[in-house]
């Protein structure tokens, strides 16, 4: 079973409380919700949503001895304050949003997120939605396909990895995740990784074909907004993102919720910030111990912020 990522550290930013309430926005193999729920009551609960049908079957297996203080739901965390709404929650303790793909989903093929076996061009993490990554690769303009390389991958080789595909398209429409693999390799050639090593020269692609997909970035603001309209006073948020456009994004929502006082020349004081306001947890991001990433390397990646509403 895979180790999730920065656990440790989730659980004491969250302080779970034994009688509380919390929500577990991005289920994924269920590891971080294990943990929570291991450190609750029988008075506490647990709320776990995920887009992924798969992965809520999976761990409603998993969590099945945790009885009725485990709930699951079938949604986006970008609904959260509505799906918490429908588990007749009210206000929450804690909330964890973890962006990343799940480890099951890119060693499962046919769900089409990796390039390392042949499988589909689906990469879908909710199957209910009509648009895939095949439709992208074999339908989209060449502007188009740079534009999301460039901005969801920050792939600086876009444009070759654009005209590629469009010359390869030429020819039949691209049938799998190799196929695609193949003709970005082509395009780009390999090059050496941040950390030494040596990255497919398809990464940067796949993830902004997957972002796209998915609608990844637009979410990411509304269920921040949603975990933090939630939360009671006091109440923690855990936010895990991988890369930089998703970690920006949560800097940025709770720098803003941060804000600050600034005296006035008459007396008192102006709130310059957005509501409801927060204090971070820490300021800076936490990234995983170098033991961690040694034994995870998924958790190499990984930044984790947080926050507590005041």
């Amino acid at each position: 079973m895979h180790q999730p990522v920065m656990l440790e550290a989730v659980v004491e930013l969250l302080q779970v409380q034994k009688s509380g309430c919390y929500v577990d926005g991005t289920l994924g193999s269920g590891g971080h919700a294990e943990a929570v729920l291991s450190r609750l009551g029988p008075d506490g609960r647990l709320l776990g949503i995920d887009r992924d049908a798969d992965a809520l079957a999976r761990c409603r297996q998993r969590l099945a001895p945790f009885g009725e203080r485990f709930v699951a739901l079938h949604g986006n965390y970008r609904d959260i304050a509505r799906l918490v709404q429908q588990a007749g929650f009210s206000c929450v303790d804690g909330v964890l949003l973890d962006f990343g793909v799940s480890s099951e989903q890119l060693d499962t093929p046919e769900r089409g997120f990796s390039f390392r076996a042949a499988g589909p061009l689906d990469m879908r993490m909710d199957q209910r939605e009509a648009l895939t990554a095949a439709e992208i690769v074999n339908t989209w303009s060449e502007s188009c396909l740079a534009d999301i390389f460039f901005r969801y991958g920050e792939e600086p080789g876009a444009r070759r990895a654009a005209r590629a595909i469009l010359n390869r398209r030429a020819s039949g429409p691209i049938e799998d995740t190799q196929d695609l693999a193949s003709v970005l390799e082509g395009a780009l050639g390999r090059r050496h990784g941040t950390a030494g090593g040596r990255r497919h020269p398809a990464t940067r692609c796949f993830q902004a074909l997957r972002m796209v997909v998915n609608d990844e970035l637009s979410g990411i603001d509304e269920g921040l907004s949603g975990a933090l309209d939630v939360l009671r006073p006091g109440g923690r948020m855990a936010v895990i993102s991988f890369h930089s456009l998703e970690d920006r994004k949560v800097k940025q929502f709770l720098r803003l919720h941060g804000g600050r006082d600034v005296a006035l020349p008459e007396g008192g004081s102006r709130w310059e910030g957005a509501l409801p306001r927060v204090r971070l947890l820490p300021r800076k991001a936490v990234q995983a111990t170098a033991a961690e990433c040694a034994g995870n390397p998924r958790s190499r990646s990984a930044r984790l912020r947080g926050a507590e509403r005041i």
